[in-house]
């Protein structure tokens, strides 16, 4: 039977996807419609591979966490019961893998963004591969509400500006007690001064000639 494989490379990722085409679902040849194995090469951390629940899962986290960090919010996705994890570090990211085998360690790589950035191309990469025909999990964008948006912005960032304001109108109102009113006074009436007026001439009559 037919064997494909398919690789996308990053810098700091490699996937590659083993998979049989499906011909009872209409499938070409050259169509991954079975996924039988896949691979995860991140610079630093051992090779991971896994079924495909865990690949899915990896896609289930790994988008929305990446949307919330584009957004300036730095938010963990998964829980303890998944399979796969993710939390912001102070320095980037940890990526935890929980094995499906009983008594093996949760596996732990940290990530810095260039590392998420380019799992995440690799990932998008190979959900948006017309060549893989699988049904992924549905990952709608939904937008952040607003109590995500208000938290993204720091505690002490939030309360700078009203504390400003407040303190600046008590600073006025202390300045405006202090500081006494000047009082404006009426103007004295003017003094006139008499202007003597010069008395007309009469000029001498002429005698009568």
């Amino acid at each position: 039977m037919l064997k494909l494989s398919y690789r996308y490379d990053q810098t700091a990722a490699r996937l590659e996807v083993d998979g049989l085409p499906d011909f009872s679902s209409g499938h070409g040849s050259n169509v991954i419609g079975i996924l039988s194995a896949w691979r995860l090469q991140l610079v630093g951390a051992p090779e991971l591979e896994g079924k495909r629940d865990h690949l899915e899962a990896l896609m289930a986290v790994v988008f929305p966490y990446a949307r919330h960090q584009i957004s300036g919010v730095s938010k963990p996705d998964g829980w303890s019961h998944h399979p796969v994890s993710i939390r912001p570090l102070a320095d980037g990211h940890e990526l935890e893998l929980t094995s499906s085998q009983n008594n093996v360690p949760p596996l732990k790589i940290c990530l810095d963004d260039a590392d998420l950035a380019d799992l995440l191309r690799c990932l998008d990469a190979l959900k948006s591969d017309d060549r893989v025909v699988l049904s992924w999990p549905d990952i709608t964008n939904q937008p952040l509400s607003r109590r995500e948006l208000v938290e993204r912005v720091p505690l002490i960032r939030r309360l700078t500006a009203p504390f400003l304001g407040g303190a600046a109108l008590l600073i006025i109102g202390a300045v405006a007690m202090i500081v006494p009113v000047p009082i404006q006074q009426s103007p004295n009436p003017a003094e006139t001064s008499d202007v003597s007026r010069p008395e007309p001439v009469n000029e001498p009559l002429q005698a009568d000639q």
